[in-house]
């Protein structure tokens, strides 16, 4: 019972392979082949399948196939075909024939224990086929098959189908015959005198149970059109190689046979060359050098400038150039500057950093730093002397005026309006800002009285005012010894066309009210005789007699009639009726 069922299980599984073989039959397609030579190789698909003489027709599956057709001694052929499933797919190629011959000297490789499989040296592509094993097993009289090649020791592969029968290395001498069973390898290594007599010898030969195989050595050139590069320059590599289906060039990569390729390597490189082929290595080598370093200058046309500043005006502001070079970077900068280019010039006009009065010593540097991307680098700095003073301009000065009999006593310090307060303290202010760069100034005030009463009288009360215009100064932080009084009572009185002319010099007053303050003239000469005059003994500068015709305190100011109450009225009005 058991048997019957096993031999049911038999038949059954018999019958799904043989329907799964038919079916899978009806999904392939064929390619055939016509090409010359005749003894041309066949790959598909990176499988090593025979002679295409002797497989015309393939059978493969539907869909794309890479065909390589390869014969040593002729140019290769590589096809994508396109199969069809039960369809005939037709595939006819020439190949193109290498003319040039071999030069010896000579040894020779045979191979036994294989029939077509594929031969290749030095490499497990179909580029490095040399042919297959039914050519290289025969020296017997005049049958001739044998693989020629140059003496060296060559790395043998062995390919049937998708497999490798055998692979190893093989040392051929000159002159000698190497024979290797694809089973066991090197068998032995016989004298071989027919290489003692070739010269040259063609690529390929075939004839009658003969076939001759010359395998060329590889050749490799390799050149820079310059050799010698600055940084981030170019140089051209151009190369030729022959007999070699690998080329590779480092660190370029790989390459084509020959050609030429820019580079801009940022260190010294050397570029090596190797071709790779049936016939074995060839290298070239080459170097190209590169120039990192970085020429630099920087330079200045005077080291020195001069500033001078009075008040809010620069009056001496001099200049030096700056100029550069960098050779051979890529990124130039100068601090303070920021980026620049390789090479220029700038003018430069540098205010000092301090910004009080007094002398100016300073030193500022500049900073060239140059760079390039092979890491070249280079600093250069320069420094510029500014010598030179800032001082003071005019003080804000004007001449502080009194009320009519005023100051009584030196303790009277009523006499002293709001408006004429605030004038001594901005005196005081910009005095003391004075000193800290000329601390031997001095600021000489002189009083003064309008025509009105007697002379002793009038030299007693200027007295007072200008002393009483000092302790306001001192109490504000001046110090005494840097102020002078005088006293000319009415003495110099300023006349009526004077005054006239510093009315029309007020640019605080508008032309309507310029007009209504000359109405008043006689009270307006007295009210500008009742003052202290400042001058500043370093300059000669003399306070501004500037009259505060807007101050809140004005109608007081320029009563004449003394300790009589002003009418109390607005400031319009109070210019209308001045002297009443």
């Amino acid at each position: 019972m058991r048997s019957e069922c096993t031999a049911s299980r038999i038949v059954f599984i018999g019958l799904f392979l043989l329907a799964s073989g038919i079916s899978g039959f009806a999904q392939n397609g064929k390619l055939k082949l016509r090409v010359t030579p005749k003894q041309a190789y066949v790959f598909v698909d990176d499988r090593a399948i025979s002679e295409a003489s002797k497989h015309p027709s393939l059978s493969l599956s539907a869909g794309e196939h890479k065909v390589e057709l390869v014969n040593y001694g002729y140019q290769p052929v590589t096809r994508t075909v396109t199969i069809t499933a039960g369809k005939t797919t037709n595939l006819e190629v020439a190949l193109e024939a290498v003319a040039a011959k071999v030069a010896g000297p000579f040894g020779a490789i045979a191979i036994e224990g294989v029939d077509r499989d594929a031969v290749l040296l030095n490499g497990k592509t179909p580029d490095f086929f040399v042919g297959h094993g039914d050519e290289f097993n025969t020296d017997f009289l005049w049958w001739k098959q044998e693989l020629v090649v140059a003496p060296g020791t060559y790395q043998v592969s062995i390919q049937s189908g998708d497999k490798e029968a055998w692979s190893g290395p093989v040392d051929v001498p000159v002159n000698q015959r190497v024979i290797v069973d694809a089973s066991k390898g090197v068998r032995k290594t016989v004298p071989w005198s027919r290489g003692e007599k070739l010269g040259t010898a063609p690529r390929f030969t075939a004839g009658v149970a003969s076939a001759t195989v010359a395998v060329a050595k590889p050749t490799a050139e390799l050149a820079a059109t310059t050799a010698q590069l600055n940084c981030g320059d170019s140089s051209q590599l151009k190369w030729n190689s022959t007999d070699a289906p690998e080329v590779e060039i480092k660190p370029v990569g790989a390459v084509a046979a020959s050609g030429e390729q820019a580079v801009q390597p940022k260190h010294t490189t050397t570029y090596d060359l190797t071709a790779i082929g049936p016939g074995g290595t060839a290298t070239s080598t080459v170097t190209v050098n590169v120039n990192s370093a970085i020429q630099a200058n920087l330079s200045l046309s005077s080291a020195e400038t001069h500033y001078k500043r009075v008040g809010d005006k620069v009056v001496e502001d001099s200049t030096a150039a700056l100029n550069w070079n960098a050779t051979n970077a890529s990124n130039v900068a100068i601090d303070p500057l920021g980026a620049v280019d390789a090479s220029g010039s700038r003018t430069l006009t540098v205010a000092p950093q301090k910004s009080d009065f007094g002398p100016v010593d300073e030193t500022v540097n500049y900073t060239l730093k140059a760079t390039n991307e092979c890491g070249g680098a280079e600093t250069q700095t320069v420094a510029l002397h500014i010598v030179g003073s800032i001082e003071p301009g005019a003080l804000a000065m004007r001449s502080v005026y009194f009320q009519t009999d005023r100051p009584g006593s030196l303790k009277s310090e009523a006499a002293l309006l709001p408006s004429e307060r605030q004038a001594l303290q901005t005196i005081a202010e910009e005095f003391k800002k004075y000193l800290s760069f000329k601390s031997d100034a001095r600021l000489l005030l002189t009083g003064f009285a309008d025509k009105r009463g007697p002379k002793d009288y009038n030299q007693r009360l200027s007295e007072r005012r200008a002393e009483l215009a000092k302790r306001f100064l001192v109490e504000q932080g001046v110090p005494e010894a840097g102020i002078e009084t005088k006293a000319l009572g009415n003495q110099e009185n300023l006349t009526a066309d004077q005054v006239k002319q510093l009315l029309n010099q007020d640019a605080g007053l508008s032309g309507d009210a310029r007009q209504k303050v000359i109405r008043k003239l006689g009270n307006i000469v007295l009210a500008y005789n009742r003052r202290v005059d400042f001058t500043l003994s370093s300059t000669g500068q003399e306070s501004a007699r500037a009259y505060p015709f807007n101050a809140d305190d004005f109608a007081r100011l320029a009563d004449r009639n003394g300790l009589r109450k002003a009418r109390p009225v607005e400031p319009a009005a109070e210019k209308e009726g001045m002297g009443n």
